[in-house]
């Protein structure tokens, strides 16, 4: 048997997660040495504007090198670009050192800026090498490798680096120059962290497989024109300009959110120390990394977009909940569900947008989704210091980011409603049922396919579409497709309504369907069953047209007949609701096209004496 390969076991793949760790720990410990000073100096309105402004800081850079930084991860080969920029990221480091020594809070505040920058132009080639270096075939694993390893830096960062701020800082020290004084050594973690980062970026491969001819003008990007030319790179696919609109929207509540905790825990629950403060929001960083390993096993075969649905669902109840909750070790356990549903919306709306770019155009399509996403968290956290300046406190703001994400749930539901609605059904039937399924390999990927087999329950459409990767093209009775709580649903999901009267036309569609090798599915005995039998097969579908290229696939269900979504119930057969019931769904061997109603019933039954219940 061949050896399953592993992600890690990937040349420079190790060397690549532990490079893009030491970028997030170390950008991030300088932030928080900022942001623990302005904590410790202001209160109320002014610290929320402070916060938000050095949050700001650190997005504006996104904003301003947009354009060249996806021109460089284009132009050269991204391991490259991410060596320069941790050479870079030495230089800066030693200078905010030397600040921190001379007690110069205001040039530590700008250096956090400059800071930013290298990360910045690092950031497209660091996203756009995932790629290049794990392929197509690993890129949701790649994704979540990647997120959970910002994360957990993200989360190392804030511990230790509060840690340590605290180790050093005294009660008796009152001004901004005072404290980076006293902390001062801490820069020393910040060169230390940056150098090893070098180092290891030395090591990684070089992944480029096609050179780019494109030079950079100055005049242009001055003028805005690379601004508006690489947009298009992004709105010409809507599919990628509605992930990146969905993650702007997730990380603007994000940002306001981290920007208002600590004056809230302050004010409203009288924490004053930065470690529990920081402490609590790092869980959404172990969140996230659970998060993230959770929605890499559920996109194992696909980039499944249904889970952001859920993630943002629960994200929006989670923020909505916080004001009401006074208790520090509550709210810990409120971040930390925050970062798990959070890693499901990054992990697969980030591998959809490099799914659908082509290499040539990655470093400009990942450059434009920082400067979208940057773009809207440097205006929600303008807009948050606008309201601190005029009075208003965290738990208003949180209420109104609670607002921001009853939209975003809006705008996943409207792009996603499929994958989302199956991802909760199938969540519900695990729940429930446990599918054994057989023959999964008799329905073809790629070509078109004819599902015919027995109707048991309510249920039997869903439990087919759970079994296959490939969406399902149902033929309904137009009564209940006609309904109206369920019509727009059904439409969504391409489903045929079928009608006495204009049947010939339902047929009609199935076999244009299957001539652009979709799959369809009709239960030819016409109705839920009465008993364990199965009915006579209807004629109807002998009318699609049989010059499809394609096959049909005979199904049988087993197990079904008696639960609480079938017609009749078997004597003494009850739900346990402790316990789930145990469905069969098999798919029987391909059979031509022309084949008659009654051939395709022989062959249900046969499937029902070899694979039924005895």
């Amino acid at each position: 048997m061949a050896k399953k390969e592993k992600i890690f076991a990937i040349a420079g793949m190790i060397n690549y997660v532990a490079v893009v760790f030491l970028n997030a720990f170390t950008d991030l410990g300088h932030k928080i040495i900022i942001q623990n000073t302005v904590f410790k100096v202001y209160d109320g309105s002014t610290q929320i504007m402070l916060t938000a402004i050095v949050n700001a800081l650190v997005l504006f850079p996104f904003i301003l090198v947009f354009s060249p930084a996806g021109f460089l991860a284009d132009k050269f080969a991204k391991s490259y670009i991410m060596r320069y920029a941790a050479f870079a990221a030495i230089i800066l480091t030693m200078l905010i050192t030397f600040a921190y020594y001379q007690g110069w809070f205001l040039v530590a505040f700008s250096l956090t800026f400059l800071l930013a920058l290298q990360s910045a132009v690092y950031s497209p080639a660091k996203y756009g090498y995932i790629k290049e270096l794990v392929g197509e075939k690993f890129i949701s694993s790649g994704n979540a490798a990647v997120q959970a390893a910002t994360t957990v830096a993200i989360l190392g960062g804030i511990i230790t680096y509060t840690i340590l701020f605290e180790s050093y800082y005294q009660d008796n020290l009152k001004t901004q120059g005072e404290i980076l004084q006293a902390i001062a050594p801490l820069g020393w973690f910040l060169i230390l962290g940056s150098t090893i980062q070098f180092l290891l970026a030395l090591k990684l491969p070089n992944t480029q497989v096609q050179v780019s001819e494109r030079s950079f003008v100055f005049r242009r990007y001055i003028k805005g024109a690379y601004l508006f030319k690489n947009l298009k790179a992004v709105t010409r696919k809507k599919e990628i300009l509605d992930a990146i609109l969905a993650l702007s929207f997730f990380w603007s509540i994000s940002q306001v959110v981290l920007a208002i905790f600590g004056e809230y825990a302050k004010s409203e629950i009288g924490i004053t120390n930065t470690i529990v403060i920081q402490g609590v929001m790092a869980l959404a960083g172990i969140g996230i990394v659970l998060g993230s390993i959770i929605a890499s096993k559920l996109s194992k075969e696909h980039i499944n977009l249904g889970i952001t649905g859920i993630g943002a669902i629960f994200l929006t109840l989670i923020v909505f909940t916080v004001p009401f909750v006074k208790s520090i070790g509550l709210i810990a356990v409120m971040f930390t569900a925050f970062g798990v549903f959070a890693a499901f919306l990054l992990v697969p709306l980030n591998a959809q947008i490099q799914h659908l770019t082509s290499n040539v155009h990655l470093g400009v399509v990942l450059a434009a989704n920082n400067f979208v996403q940057n773009i809207f968290m440097f205006v929600f956290l303008i807009i948050t210091t606008i309201f601190a300046y005029f009075g208003m406190n965290a738990e208003v703001l949180f209420y109104c980011m609670g607002f921001v994400g009853v939209y975003l749930i809006y705008i996943l539901f409207k792009q996603y409603f499929v994958p989302i609605f199956w991802t909760i059904i199938s969540g519900l039937f695990l729940l429930r049922y446990k599918i054994k399924v057989q023959g999964l390999e008799n329905v073809s990927n790629e070509q078109a396919v004819l599902l015919l087999g027995n109707h048991v329950s309510w249920l039997d459409w869903a439990l087919l579409q759970l079994s296959l990767k490939r969406h399902i093209n149902f033929i309904m009775d137009k009564d209940i497709y006609s309904n109206r709580f369920l019509k727009a649903g059904l439409k969504r999901g391409k489903v045929i309504p079928l009608s006495p009267k204009a049947f010939k036309d339902t047929f009609k569609e199935a076999s244009k369907r299957l001539k652009e090798g979709r799959i369809v599915a009709l239960f030819p005995e016409g109705s839920i069953t009465n008993n364990s039998e199965i009915a006579s097969f209807q004629k109807g579908f002998e009318l699609i047209d049989t010059d499809y290229n394609g096959v049909i696939v005979p199904f049988f269900i087993d197990g079904m007949f008696g639960s609480v979504f079938a017609r009749n119930k078997e004597p003494n057969q009850h739900e346990n609701l402790f316990s789930r019931r145990q469905i069969t769904l098999v798919f029987g061997n391909p059979i031509e096209p022309n084949t008659e109603a009654n051939k395709v019933e022989t062959i249900v039954k046969n499937m029902k004496e070899k694979y039924g219940a005895k």
